[in-house]
């Protein structure tokens, strides 16, 4: 008991961690990934978990909670008619689904990719992804399109299976890369943020899985681990998140689109900053 108390002070912060990711989670349609893997390598460092695998726990509990997080906010969105089945789920033409390859390429990062980095390669990778997404939400107009609709063709496989691979490897749900690839490809904002979150379930649940494959036996992860997963933050963060996803969604629909990209895109960056010095990039 006496052990467990020293890290209450940890205990809260992931549960503050949770309310945040909920409400990101519904706002944005991100998961809330770029909220907790800080958070989490974070408090994993201060549990004492090695350098060689903190990154990786972290990613991989991250994943582990957007799976919950994705299906409120996706159920959210889907009952204000703002998720594109179109580009989840296409019927019989089932390999234009950006979905189905997004999944694809966030099972291939966990289970193959993931395992031959390092943990300081990932947390550079999530640093400078983090900040060139950060840079696209505070300066990028929402306004801005390249083209009409989604592509088709052969677009699913490639920039599906891209977003897959980013964000299984970064732990995110895929919103930070998937909202701004559905809005300049004419998708309106709320309907690319309800669409992002659904991308999110598919990127979260094989992404959790592989990590749960990929770090079994791996020795050094914190206690109460299932591979690189980690159940005593899921749980906290879980807990903490569940009431605040639809919440968000909520107020997704009415408040400021572009002074909400914006004050989450300066708030992305100071992370991603911060994560890169950790890194010893400066």
């Amino acid at each position: 008991m006496t052990e467990l108390l020293q890290f209450w002070p940890l205990m809260l912060a992931l549960t503050a961690v949770g309310v945040v990711a909920g409400l990101t989670s519904g706002l944005f349609g991100i998961g809330g990934g770029a909220v907790m893997v800080p958070a989490l390598f974070y408090a994993f460092t201060e549990l004492g978990v090695p350098e060689s695998v903190v990154m990786h726990c972290a990613v991989a509990t991250s994943a582990a909670v957007i799976i919950l997080n994705a299906t409120r906010s996706t159920r959210a969105h889907h009952a204000r008619g703002a998720v594109d089945m179109s580009l989840v789920w296409p019927g019989r033409r089932w390999w234009q689904s950006y979905a189905l390859w997004i999944g694809v390429g966030a099972f291939i990062a966990a289970v193959w990719i993931a395992p031959k980095l390092s943990s300081a390669a990932l947390t550079i990778l999530f640093a400078v992804i983090a900040f060139v997404v950060a840079l696209q939400f505070i300066f990028g107009r929402p306004s801005f399109q390249l083209r009409d609709s989604v592509p088709k063709g052969p677009a699913p496989l490639i920039a599906g299976g891209g977003v897959g691979i980013l964000s299984s490897l970064m732990g995110i749900g895929g919103g930070s890369l998937s909202v701004p690839l559905l809005a300049i490809c004419g998708t309106p904002i709320h309907r690319a943020i309800g669409t992002a979150a659904a991308f999110g379930l598919f990127i979260a649940v094989p992404a959790t899985l592989g990590f749960i494959v990929s770090g079994w036996g791996i020795s050094d992860r914190p206690a109460g681990s299932l591979g690189y997963v980690n159940l005593l933050g899921f749980a906290l963060i879980t807990l903490a998140a569940w009431p605040f996803v639809p919440l968000g969604a909520k107020l997704a629909h009415r408040l400021d689109a572009i002074v909400l990209r914006r004050v989450f895109g300066i708030c992305l960056a100071l992370v991603a900053l911060n994560m890169a010095r950790k890194a010893g990039l400066f």
